[in-house]
């Protein structure tokens, strides 16, 4: 009987793979929805896409544990996503919607679901390192067997920060891995140019004693195989690792970038010859995963996309909310038996001070003033003044 072909990757197995492309496969729907629904004029602001750097935020999501810890870029949806985050959610905070996952305050650039470990996507390049730095050491000094991950891109590694979190998180040994998502360009300029090793991150691991890791971005089983060593390390106690993921975004820097300094034809041969996923796609098809079985992942996904899109379109907008909540307490606190027996939180003294702030500038009340009132006088008080003025 002939020996069975053992295949290069089969030490990951099926239902991991599904699960990988599935995340995969989630992130891009989700992404080219957010994308619809921008030129369809529901999506304010600016956002950034990870159009074609999937595999980078699924094969890190599938590898962690549900405790581990994840600090994003303004290009943070993948990440929040690939941890398990709502799509509903997602798409509402874009819309700013009061299904959005910050309720439509944050955009964005600011994704946070601190349930799923999303600790938050930043928007000022490389603030975000200390601060999982700081949550490593947490982690350590407590006790804890959680890691901290933080993403960033290539133009990261030419800020102070990247340098003095490396620097700390190895001197103390700390349970963080710092993965730098190299897509080839600092926002419009190709970062080869202003860098002065070929590997902006890799090339610099030595001047902190770790390891040079570069691996193909846009390969999801590389990407969790190298995840998992990384973990496992940090877990260990051996302190933290530096990733350099080589991949390209589909997309410009932003909805307002067009991508037009990109060389003639480098994006057509990027999305023929090394789009994640259907790279992944074909490698499920080798390994004898039935084409149902794909077809039934995408139909899914797509059903599970346009219920959440539906969802968070008919979501009160967060202006919506807020003038219903204040009219509500405007009545409470205007009605004849009211004397300050309420209790009235922060949350909801904010709601009517934002609802009536456009009376307070007209009769002159400004903003510094506003702010010495609300500190100054109890909240019952104030809003009784400002709601009887």
């Amino acid at each position: 009987m002939p020996k069975k072909k053992t295949l290069k990757n089969d030490d990951i197995d099926e239902k991991k793979r599904l699960e990988l492309y599935d995340s995969q496969y989630l992130i891009r729907f989700a992404e080219q929805r957010a994308y619809d629904l921008f030129l369809e004029n529901l999506v304010k602001g600016t956002s950034h896409l990870s159009l074609g750097q999937e595999a980078i935020a699924a094969g890190f999501a599938t590898a962690m544990q549900k405790n581990d810890k994840s600090f994003c870029t303004y290009r943070g949806h993948a990440h929040t996503l690939a941890r398990g985050a709502s799509v509903v959610g997602v798409l509402g905070e874009l819309m700013q919607r009061d299904c959005g996952l910050m309720r439509g305050k944050g955009g964005s650039m600011h994704l946070t679901d601190t349930s799923k470990g999303v600790m938050g996507s930043y928007a000022i390049i490389g603030a975000h390192l200390p601060m999982a730095v700081g949550s490593a050491w947490r982690a350590q000094y407590m006790g804890h067997d959680d890691v901290a991950t933080v993403f960033f891109g290539d133009g990261t590694t030419n800020i102070g920060a990247f340098h003095e979190a490396l620097n700390y998180a190895v001197v103390y040994k700390l349970p963080v891995v710092f993965v730098c998502e190299n897509n080839n360009y600092m926002e419009y300029t190709p970062i080869e140019s202003i860098t002065s090793v070929k590997n902006p991150a890799a090339d610099r691991a030595s001047a902190y004693g770790l390891d040079s890791i570069i691996i193909d971005g846009n390969d999801a089983d590389e990407v969790y195989r190298t995840a998992q060593a990384a973990y496992a390390k940090a877990r260990s106690g051996d302190g933290p690792s530096l990733i350099e993921c080589k991949t390209y975004r589909q997309s410009g820097h932003s909805r307002a970038d067009p991508g037009a300094y990109r060389p003639d034809g480098e994006l057509d041969h990027w999305k023929k010859n090394n789009d994640p996923i259907i790279r992944y796609r074909k490698r499920l098809i080798e390994f004898g995963v039935k084409q149902k079985v794909i077809d039934g992942i995408e139909e899914n996904i797509k059903k599970v996309g346009d219920e959440a899109t539906e969802e968070a379109k008919n979501s009160l907008l967060k202006t919506t909310w807020k003038i219903n909540q204040a009219s509500k307490l405007i009545k409470l606190v205007d009605s004849k038996n009211y004397k300050g027996k309420y209790v009235l939180s922060n949350d909801q003294v904010t709601s009517i001070l934002e609802l009536r702030l456009q009376k307070l500038t007209a009769i002159g009340i400004n903003a510094v003033s506003y702010t010495h009132l609300r500190a100054h006088e109890t909240e019952a008080d104030l809003v009784c003044r400002l709601l009887l003025e």
